[in-house]
């Protein structure tokens, strides 16, 4: 009798384990896995979409600034064309108005404007002349001169002052004056100017100074004969 109470007792424990492990609980145990197993999926694409379109933003805004950093850096090449070509007529003007073309001129300028001026241009002295930017249309010969001139300090620095001012392009690279500013006073000019291209050189004497005699005062001209 005991062991048929025990195998009873023992068919008890196991029947709540297997209504447990019936199809229908394991069915509803899959679902609530599933369901599970989807939330977590669902949170995971919430936050990845949410990230995403914050970086979409900051991207965008990104984006805008370095559009506008482009435009403000292409804001000076608008119209770079119409800007290069009235440059290059600038040029050109300046080129034909105020760039000599022969030495012969640069000779003429200077005694019309010693004589102008009430100043004796004494000599002119060069030095070889030095080719810039050879083999393009730019091309220039730069020319250096060492000019003496005398007279009272007010004319002569009247003379200078013209220099400066004249239609002929002439930079003046120093100045050296000797004498007292009452009196006659002689001044020294070293003085640079460019023949233009197409422009002549006259061919230079064995002694590259050009000596300007009294007869000078006369005439402009006269001071503007071959100068080399």
């Amino acid at each position: 009798m005991a062991l048929l109470k025990a195998k009873k007792g023992n068919g008890g424990a196991a029947g709540p384990a297997r209504d447990w492990l019936s199809p229908l609980n394991l069915h509803w145990a899959g679902v609530g896995l599933l369901a599970l197993v989807n939330l977590y999926l669902l949170v995971h694409m919430a936050l990845l979409w949410h990230g995403e379109q914050n970086y979409n933003a900051d991207a965008q805004v990104e984006q805008r600034m370095e559009l506008k950093t482009a435009g403000v850096a292409a804001a000076p090449l608008r119209g770079l064309d119409v800007k290069l070509a009235a440059a290059t007529s600038e040029a050109d003007r300046f080129y034909r108005q105020r760039l000599p073309g022969t030495e012969s001129d640069i000779l003429s300028e200077l005694g019309a404007l010693s004589k102008k001026s009430g100043v004796r241009l004494m000599r002119v002295q060069y030095s070889p002349p030095v080719i810039v930017l050879a083999g393009t249309d730019a091309q220039l010969t730069d020319d250096h001169m060492d000019a003496t001139l005398s007279g009272d300090y007010r004319p002569l620095v009247m003379f200078m002052n013209s220099l400066e001012r004249d239609k002929m392009f002439f930079v003046i690279n120093s100045v050296t004056l000797t004498g007292q500013q009452t009196g006659t006073v002689s001044l020294r000019l070293r003085l640079t100017t460019y023949l233009r291209a197409g422009g002549t050189q006259e061919p230079a004497p064995d002694d590259a100074a050009k000596p300007v005699g009294p007869e000078a005062m006369d005439t402009g001209p006269a001071i503007g004969g071959p100068g080399r």
